[in-house]
């Protein structure tokens, strides 16, 4: 499969599981683009689509906690943040003026 078709594939899974969570892909298509075409690559090389922020280590069970999108397994930091680690998605009542200004929490 190309690289185009898994990335749109990826946008629209990842699209209808977010919403159900309650955030939605970020306003910067530049980003989403980008940030879609890093998984693609990473699930190339290392057979899942890991979030492209955060260090793959090696171990299986915590590696798994960082599979795109890793919502679930991070969900109360990711509500403080009102975004995901690399903000491929945003909460859904962040307004899109207010994107820019999200922070990541260490």
């Amino acid at each position: 499969m190309s690289t185009s078709n898994r990335k749109e594939k990826f946008r629209k899974w990842y699209g209808e599981v977010v919403d159900k969570l309650g955030y939605r892909f970020s306003k910067d298509e530049e980003l989403v683009e980008f940030l879609l075409e890093q998984e693609v690559q990473i699930e190339k090389k290392y057979g899942s689509p890991y979030c492209p922020c955060q260090a793959i280590v090696g171990d299986r069970e915590r590696d798994m906690k960082i599979v795109c999108p890793c919502i679930p397994f991070h969900r109360e930091q990711f509500d403080k943040m009102r975004r995901c680690w690399c903000g491929l998605f945003i909460h859904k009542d962040v307004p899109e003026r207010e994107e820019s200004s999200l922070q990541q929490i260490p």
